[in-house]
């Protein structure tokens, strides 16, 4: 094994006991095995899902307790295992969540956020972020410029979310476009799509001062999701907000034939789609559950060479003792708030 220094106890790592019970516990950094990685973590994001998590209001096959939560992160490779190149010491990385099996037809087919050898993830149902240091398999790994910052980084994992939309939209330059939900994963979708030279890239939600921000990333209008009567005729439409109503909404901005995307996940059993729209309308639906290893590559790819700048979207920086003021801050609903990192 290739190893840096690292101490037994090495600073404390959050711990999810059981919903809504939290502890801080000291953390001694797991040596890598055969094929794996340590990476000293930098940052790491909280977003709805660890509210879900801390909350306990995730579907039992999507978490598991005790657990360290942090799915969103980026840092600095410091050690590895057997079988990896121990030129990847020192690297700055981040790196997908999903542990697939890597064997089953749908990891074959690339689908491996739908690998049938059962649901495991990153800061879910295995440890994650939220501390020092994290050991994962060394495959996983996306590695980033020896001058990326870290900080802005800790959002390749929801900008890949995006990209696997963005993928799915297959905008065609003069397309209109739209997105609804103005939160993180919406305006990261906005700046992937405007990739594509959309004549129209429109953004929908609840919080207009996010109006000169998405201007900044690519739309070129924003309107709250209130004021979305009367609009309509769009070639694609992306849903990224996840709440009831959200795909409803997006689905009625299309014009007939177009192609509906659907990101978020609205609580179980919301009343969202007429199945007999769709089929008058033609719709076309594609969904994203994660995102596999092909969108991964090409939202860090943006990020790489200066397409893709998320830190604009980084309003709080706390250290990773302050767990539960992050999922406060982020359950509050408060305009000001967009992504907050946790850092070791």
């Amino acid at each position: 094994m290739t190893a840096g220094t690292a101490a037994v106890g090495d600073g404390s790592a959050v711990v999810l006991e059981a919903p809504g019970t939290v502890r801080l516990a000291p953390h001694t950094p797991r040596p890598p095995g055969p094929g794996e990685a340590r990476v000293r973590v930098h940052a790491a994001g909280i977003c709805g899902s660890d509210r879900e998590l801390h909350q306990g209001n995730r579907p039992a096959p999507y978490a598991r307790y005790p657990v360290t939560p942090g799915h969103e992160w980026s840092g600095t490779v410091e050690a590895v295992g057997d079988g990896v190149p121990g030129t990847l010491v020192g690297r700055k990385t981040v790196g997908e969540g999903f542990r697939n099996c890597q064997l089953c037809d749908r990891c074959r087919a690339g689908e491996t956020t739908l690998c049938t050898a059962g649901y495991a993830e990153t800061g879910f149902t295995e440890p994650g972020a939220m501390a020092p240091t994290l050991t994962l398999p060394a495959r996983l790994l996306h590695l980033l410029p020896d001058d990326a910052d870290l900080t802005a980084a800790a959002l390749l994992e929801p900008a890949a979310c995006a990209a696997a939309a963005a993928l799915r939209a297959r905008v065609r330059a003069g397309d209109r476009v739209a997105v609804v939900g103005d939160g993180t994963l919406g305006l990261l979708a906005v700046r992937l799509l405007a990739a594509g030279s959309p004549a129209e890239l429109l953004l929908t939600g609840a919080r207009p001062g996010r109006a000169e921000l998405a201007a900044g990333f690519g739309a070129t209008g924003y309107r709250h999701h209130r004021e979305t009567t009367g609009l309509g005729g769009y070639d694609t439409v992306v849903e990224a907000a996840g709440v009831p109503g959200a795909a409803r909404q997006a689905a009625g901005l299309l014009r007939r034939g177009g192609r509906l995307v659907l990101t978020g996940i609205p609580p179980a059993g919301a009343a969202e789609l007429d199945p007999a729209a769709l089929v008058l309308g033609a719709l076309r639906v594609d969904t994203v559950f994660g995102a596999p290893p092909a969108a991964w590559a090409h939202a860090v790819r943006a990020f790489a060479r200066g397409l893709l700048d998320p830190l604009p979207l980084v309003t709080h920086r706390l250290p990773v003792t302050e767990f539960e003021q992050a999922v406060a801050l982020v359950a509050d609903g408060d305009p000001a708030v967009g992504k907050v990192l946790l850092h070791p």
